[in-house]
């Protein structure tokens, strides 16, 4: 709850920016100003880094006594307050031969952020600079010996934004559910009668659960980035996209699979060129295998599928979800005690989801690593954890159809050049309502889909290459999960 508030926060008024949102609570005790953060990339090449707060400042980790003061000033930031939620609901009305089913289902959510007024600290960069310069960094420091070089970075918190009253955030959430089942009997004997059994539940479920956050907390903060040198000088990367790291004894690369910085020689550094062809970035995800989804039990699949779609309605649950697969597939079990916002349904959401991917290797398997099938989950997992919350929001209404439609409308895209003639067009654009659901989600990657009486064709916009690309697997995965289900 903590988490998705700040999120939405820095999502309102600094969404490209340089702002990270606190996820934790706990954390904000940590994030004095001169604090080091540990940045860390992560598995697949299109996954934001994660960031984790240290019990260490820059002083501490230089060598010397001299401790560093470079001052920092305060000045207020903004008066925050947010409501959002969603309003969901759903009516089944079927009846196979005697038996009839109707059902029913209402639900609400609702997050409520009372920030107050907010106030922001900035660190004295150019005092920084001057009192650091000549000093050297501590290279046995227990917190450098045990960073992983290639993978983690550190960097220096430069601002906070801190509240100054003492505020709360509220989550309500409304459930009902009306069921009824009437079965009808032929008569016997030549007599026509009509037996009706009717069992009428209602089911409703309501939770409301409020936070008290005290004043002085650090709801979001932001960083520079230290490039360090084997010989322990450093230096603060004060240029806006300058990033840090530290040098290495050899030429490694952090890899994912193939490379985090290269997979089949489209994305570099976990960006995909905006003058890269749409049809040549799916070519590079060849090396991403989401087909061993489609080896899972048929029962499992479908559920899987379904626990996906109700997952994607709750962020936090499913930024806990891609963490707890991330610890599965590098043979570490998760630590639920970690996640302690996610409400008791979202828990049981996630383990269920846990539970039926996580398969141990066939007997005498002598290849080392997480199953194929884990492997599939997560990268379907962290890519769907990328999209933008209008796609997001409209894959949770996606039917199995329509996701095996889409992908087949964006395979001919792929082939076709620039514009796709149109003499026998993919079933999803015979679909009115479909077809405007791909229009939507395309357009929430900032792709237009056209069309005329004789041709189809996706007009691109900026820095469209990644959001795409992570669209496309995350409808694929979501297709091989509910293909036997159409």
């Amino acid at each position: 709850m903590f988490s998705k508030a700040t999120a939405n926060f820095v999502h309102q008024i600094d969404p490209e920016g340089s702002l990270i949102h606190v996820s934790r609570i706990n954390d904000s005790k940590k994030l004095v100003s001169m604090a080091l953060v540990v940045k860390r990339k992560r598995f697949w090449f299109w996954q934001r880094p994660k960031y984790h707060p240290t019990d260490f400042t820059l002083s501490k980790l230089l060598q010397g006594d001299k401790v560093l003061s470079p001052g920092v000033s305060e000045t207020e930031f903004l008066t925050y307050k947010e409501t959002c939620g969603d309003s969901l609901s759903g009516k089944l009305d079927t009846e196979a031969g005697p038996v009839s089913v109707k059902m029913e289902g209402l639900g609400s959510s609702k997050l409520q952020s009372c920030f107050g007024t907010l106030k922001k600290e900035e660190l004295d960069v150019n005092t920084l600079l001057h009192d650091s310069s000549g000093r050297c960094m501590d290279m046995q420091h227990v917190l450098v010996q045990q960073l992983e070089k290639q993978a983690e970075l550190l960097a220096v918190v430069k601002e906070r934004i801190i509240t100054t009253t003492s505020c709360s955030i509220t989550q309500t959430k409304r459930a009902h559910c009306t069921f009824q089942g009437v079965l009808g009997l032929a008569g016997m004997l030549g007599n026509s009668v009509k037996v009706s059994v009717t069992d009428a539940n209602n089911i409703e479920s309501d939770s409301d659960v409020s936070v008290e956050i005290p004043s002085g907390t650090v709801i979001a903060y932001s960083v520079l980035e230290l490039e360090i040198k084997k010989s322990g000088r450093f230096i603060l990367c004060v240029q806006p996209g300058t990033l840090g790291g530290i040098e290495a004894d050899a030429e490694l690369s952090w890899h994912s699979k193939d490379s985090l910085n290269e997979v089949d020689g489209m994305f570099r550094g976990g960006m995909v060129p905006e003058n890269v062809p749409f049809g040549a970035s799916l070519n590079g995800l060849r090396e991403m295998n989401l087909a061993p989804l489609a080896d899972l039990p048929r029962p499992t699949q479908w559920a899987v599928f379904k626990g996906l779609l109700e997952i994607l309605k709750d962020r936090t649950a499913l930024a806990y979800l891609q963490c707890a697969l991330a610890d599965l597939c590098c043979g570490v079990t998760p630590d639920s005690a970690a996640y302690g916002e996610l409400l008791e349904d979202q828990r049981a959401l996630v383990s269920d989801i846990l539970d039926r991917v996580h398969i141990d290797r066939p007997t005498g398997n002598d290849r080392p690593g997480p199953s194929p099938q884990l492997d599939a989950a997560h990268l379907l997992v962290t890519a769907l954890e990328e999209l933008p919350d209008e796609a997001l929001r409209l894959l949770t209404d996606s039917r199995p159809r329509f996701l095996e439609d889409f992908n087949t409308l964006m395979r001919v895209l792929k082939d076709s050049s620039e514009t796709l003639p149109i003499q026998s067009p993919p079933a999803l654009l015979l679909d009115k309502r479909d077809f405007q659901m791909a229009e939507q989600l395309l357009s929430s990657c900032n792709v237009m889909l056209r069309r005329d009486t004789n041709t189809l064709w996706m007009e691109m916009g900026s820095e469209t290459g990644l959001p795409l690309v992570v669209l496309c697997l995350s409808t694929q995965g979501l297709s091989l999960l509910s293909k036997e289900f159409m």
